[in-house]
């Protein structure tokens, strides 16, 4: 009976969660700790509870919590390196990311996998290259781009990414390379013909920049990016374009 009642008032907490309810969420999920004090469950929606309302060092005692529990809690501990990334805590979150890497890396040859993690991860990873770039690091940059590629092949977007880094390093060719293979993988894939335009305009190329634009309209009449930049490549040959 009291396992019923546990299930109902997870239900309601996440529920209310759902609904941004972070109040009632927070009221049933304490109910639910004092009923189980040692419900991984419910410290982690807590947590995210107090993450989301900006209640940081809540929700690292939350997070702490469920890992002292569970130290294989890997969303747990995902979630918790992210909090101290974003508070300068560089080192514990570098810390506590790997630690969680290398658990998700000996699940997974054993033959196991999770896509939901592997997202996870390589959003932490796209975040992580976001920042070397930012501060003109192009070479870790790469690196982080590419593990998160490999993680997620479906965010195309970090394929783009990987081109512009090769393109700051002034490896232009591969670039090129990045941005050819994306187009002919993904050829309905809008976003990597405007990069490879720009990435021709940029070096020269005005006739082959204008037929990867040409294409886009050709298959989306209305993209505005496409008319843009083409507009541009016909009126104003000194515009500075770059991807």
């Amino acid at each position: 009976m009291e396992n019923v009642k546990f299930n109902d008032l997870m239900k309601k907490a996440k529920d209310a969660f759902q609904k941004n309810d972070l109040k009632t969420a927070s009221m049933i999920l304490g109910e639910v700790i004092e009923m189980n004090p040692k419900s991984t469950e419910a410290y982690f929606h807590l947590a995210n509870v107090f993450h989301v309302r900006g209640e940081l060092g809540k929700a690292v005692k939350a997070f702490q919590k469920v890992l002292e529990l569970d130290s294989h809690h890997t969303d747990a501990a995902i979630s918790l390196s992210v909090i101290y990334n974003d508070i300068g805590k560089y080192e514990e979150a570098k810390a506590i990311f790997e630690k969680a890497n290398n658990q998700v890396k000996n699940t997974t040859s054993q033959g196991l996998t999770d896509p939901h993690l592997n997202r996870k991860f390589s959003l932490k990873h796209y975040e992580l290259a976001e920042m070397y770039i930012s501060y003109g690091r192009a070479d870790e940059a790469l690196f982080e781009y590419n593990k998160a590629a490999t993680l997620d092949p479906d965010n195309l977007e970090i394929r783009i990414k990987v081109a512009k880094a090769y393109t700051k390093k002034g490896f232009v060719s591969k670039a090129f390379e990045e941005l050819k293979r994306l187009k002919n993988e993904q050829p309905g894939y809008m976003p990597a013909r405007i990069a490879l335009g720009l990435l021709y305009y940029g070096n020269g190329n005005i006739i082959e920049a204008q037929a990867e634009w040409q294409n886009v309209l050709s298959r989306e009449p209305n993209h505005p990016e496409a008319t843009m930049y083409l507009n541009l490549s016909r009126s104003a040959t000194e515009t500075n374009l770059s991807i």
